[in-house]
């Protein structure tokens, strides 16, 4: 499929979840609330003022993020207008919340202390964009916290990337592609980052930190 196919599938997808997607009858979607705690642990261990949510959806984690650093800037980007119109009904404070596309991020360079990313990046199929676009809006020193599915067997990676992903479009779903610690090296390292950590946590879990170090 072509990118905008791709993106075409998240969108439609994403619409029909924003309306759900933070409730009990979220279905699969019930499974990104458990990327949250571990999230806000790799946070608190340096500080920072201003940080950015890549393929936010309707701002869960802003939500907590803005309870427990008020005095913080928080800034969420999605593809999907639906999950933005959503997020902006909590009406927090401080949060700005704009409908865009991750692989070419709309802001200024060295805007950013930190980017999150939880379960939306295995729906870019430019994920060198991604990267490439997180090094320029990051400021010097500062940390993407990249959260996603992975299994540690490349063989199972395969079997998923070949056979699972075309059945996931056929049902109407926009995923693109799952990683192993090789493919994050490899895209952190083109885009200029170094890849600190690569983890996987619990249940086909990717727990990434990639930093600017210039």
């Amino acid at each position: 499929m072509t990118s905008k196919e791709y993106k075409d599938l998240s969108v439609k997808e994403f619409t029909k979840a924003a309306e759900v997607y933070e409730s009990d009858n979220a279905g699969v979607y019930k499974m990104c609330k458990e990327d949250y705690p571990d999230v806000l642990a790799e946070l608190e261990k340096e500080p920072f003022t201003d940080l950015l949510d890549c393929g936010c959806g309707t701002g869960p984690m802003l939500t907590l993020l803005h309870k427990k650093y008020p005095d913080k800037h928080y800034t969420g980007i999605d593809l999907t207008p639906k999950m933005i119109e959503v997020a902006k009904r909590k009406n927090m404070s401080g949060v700005k919340l704009i409908v865009g596309d991750c692989e070419n991020l709309p802001f200024d360079d060295n805007s950013f202390d930190v980017v999150i990313c939880c379960e939306s990046f295995h729906h870019y199929p430019n994920p060198q964009n991604f990267f490439n676009s997180v090094y320029r809006v990051l400021r010097p020193n500062g940390r993407l916290i990249l959260r996603d599915m992975t299994m540690n067997s490349a063989a199972v990676r395969w079997f998923c990337n070949t056979f699972e992903m075309p059945i996931a479009h056929m049902i109407g779903k926009g995923d693109v592609r799952i990683y192993g610690s090789k493919d994050i090296r490899k895209l952190s390292e083109n885009a200029g980052l170094h890849m600190e950590a690569f983890e996987k946590r619990g249940f086909c879990r990717l727990h990434c930190v990639v930093r600017k170090v210039k």
